[in-house]
């Protein structure tokens, strides 16, 4: 379970993102919802070690993220993947760019061939395999960035936006995907200004307004209105 406890973060600028937030995320897909500014991606990178908050704590599976030494962080940080709204590509093709998260863990050539080769598939990216990175839509990168995701297996997937870019049929295809996640156990955590979304694939909903939990629950309730 990711936790934070009565948490403000205060950007370098001097902006008051969050105001004292208290919000548990365990199994299932839990949508953040709010207006722009509101502090969603806030959360999501806090949650994620990211960003450490201003005060207040942030607990990972029961242990203290920043009260932990920086190995210990280390560790508990990789249980947990954040997918950006606009995800940087790195050099390369598409396989490099999906490979990279377990090359950076040491995983060995033919693990990283197979789960590559799975996430690609399910995404729907195999045709682009030797693609350069750079050179993929909007739509398309999201799509890399969170097969990238994927492929190292978190217990924790945190996405803002993730379907902010992409065409009917992709986007049914990423709701199955986050959907077949909360089933096997992954938490997943949704930033979303698709109403659609929220209410299609989320067990919880949690609206954010002003850097303060203003409502939570049932997603049909929660979004009442919005």
């Amino acid at each position: 379970m990711i936790r934070l406890l009565d948490v403000r973060y205060v950007y370098p600028q001097g902006v008051e993102a969050l105001r004292g937030v208290t919000l548990e995320v365990g199994g299932g897909i839990t949508a953040l919802v709010g207006p722009n500014g509101s502090g969603k991606t806030t959360i999501l990178k806090i949650s994620a070690g990211l960003l450490r908050p201003t005060s207040g704590r942030v607990f990972l599976d029961g242990s203290d993220l920043w009260g932990a030494g920086s190995s210990e962080r280390l560790r508990l940080r990789r249980s947990v993947v954040y997918v950006h709204e606009s995800p940087l590509m790195l050099r390369g093709t598409v396989w490099e760019n999906v490979s990279f998260g377990l090359r950076l863990r040491g995983v060995a050539e033919e693990e990283v061939e197979g789960r590559v080769g799975e996430v690609m598939e399910i995404l729907g990216l195999s045709r682009l395999a030797s693609a350069k990175a750079k050179s993929l839509s909007a739509g398309q990168r999201q799509l890399v960035a969170l097969a990238r995701a994927l492929a190292v297996s978190p217990r924790y997937l945190l996405l803002d936006e993730p379907t902010a870019n992409l065409d009917r049929e992709n986007r049914r295809r990423v709701a199955r995907v986050l959907r077949t996640l909360a089933e096997e156990g992954v938490g997943v955590v949704v930033a979303t200004h698709d109403r659609l979304l929220a209410l299609e694939i989320s067990d919880r909903a949690v609206l954010i307004e002003e850097g303060l939990v203003a409502a939570e629950g049932d997603p049909s309730e929660v979004l009442e209105g919005l």
